[in-house]
């Protein structure tokens, strides 16, 4: 291999995942690696929710085309924002070893969801947060935030909201973990699928780079992801769906959990189902994954699902 571009958006947490990539490459492999910073539209676009515009894909199509036209040989995502389906000529060549994949808790005056007032104003504009929260606290009111992880910390600090909830693998990856008041543990709160793993995207024909990277995989993290992969892509997953599916290992079994909610109405009971199995391989993740979305079938998804 000549020199490695790597493809970035960038915010703060996205140069962090391309250099903490960069140096994996630098230490396996001796190789000499350069970064390819980009704004893309899901990072231009601060005024709508995703789910309105384009979704989570918007903020992997300008790398994609880096990677397309030659001017990068990968670009590192976090796992949650790839689309379940990559494009034509494209792979996920590596899953790296996954941070904390739980949703954190900010805020400067409550300590936990419990201890808000009622009506308070939490800000998240996923949609599977929302649902999640209003399960728990239908009294709060929940207003949409966007913006990158600094931006939304400061709209907290600001007062425009009694509290936020963010990733914390983000916070953790920046230095910020002391922001975290409190971790939801995926009993209340499902994380979304890929939640906190970093994916290496890089073109179906680069197969020397494939081949290096190939050893970077940390595979439990990869058969966990692949299973939560498959509950977005059996449901037809996207940003504008109120989903989640978070998959843990229990010795050789993968138990994988999921959650549905009605886009429509917010505050429908959720549906939600958990299954395991002896997980070996990508295979029988994905079969896993199928098997979460037929037990939300028989509960009732399809009256969940927006129309196609």
């Amino acid at each position: 291999m000549s020199d490695t571009i790597i493809a970035t958006r960038e915010s703060r947490l996205a140069l962090w995942q391309a250099e903490h990539v960069r140096d994996l490459l630098q230490q396996r492999f001796g190789r000499t690696v350069q970064l390819l910073g980009m704004t893309t539209r899901g990072d231009q676009i601060l005024d709508r929710a995703l789910s309105k515009v384009g979704g989570k894909g918007l903020f992997v199509k300008e790398l994609e085309t880096a990677l397309e036209d030659g001017r990068a040989h990968l670009a590192v995502h976090s796992l949650k924002d790839v689309p379940m389906d990559l494009p034509d000529g494209f792979v996920l060549a590596a899953v790296l070893e996954r941070e904390d994949p739980r949703d954190a808790w900010v805020s400067p005056r409550y300590a936990s969801l419990a201890e808000l007032p009622q009506g308070a104003v939490v800000g998240t504009s996923s949609l599977r947060r929302v649902v999640q929260l209003l399960a728990v606290r239908p009294d709060i009111q929940i207003e949409p935030l966007r913006g990158n992880l600094d931006t939304r910390l400061r709209k907290l600090d600001e007062g425009g909201f009694d509290a936020i909830v963010l990733a914390a693998a983000g916070l953790m990856r920046l230095g910020l973990g002391e922001r975290i008041r409190a971790r939801f543990e995926p009993e209340l709160m499902i994380p979304a699928a890929g939640q906190g793993a970093l994916g290496i995207e890089v073109r179906e024909d680069a197969h020397e780079l494939r081949a290096h990277l190939a050893e970077l995989v940390h595979m439990p993290t990869m058969l966990a992801v692949e299973a939560e992969r498959a509950v977005s892509r059996g449901l037809g997953g996207s940003c504008s769906m109120p989903l989640a599916a978070h998959a843990v290992w229990a010795g050789d079994q993968l138990q994988l959990s999921a959650a549905l909610g009605d886009v429509n109405t917010l505050t429908r009971p959720l549906l939600q189902v958990k299954v395991n199995a002896a997980v070996t391989d990508a295979a029988s993740a994905r079969a896993l994954g199928a098997r979460a979305v037929a037990a939300l079938h028989e509960q009732g998804a399809a009256g969940y699902l927006p129309a196609a």
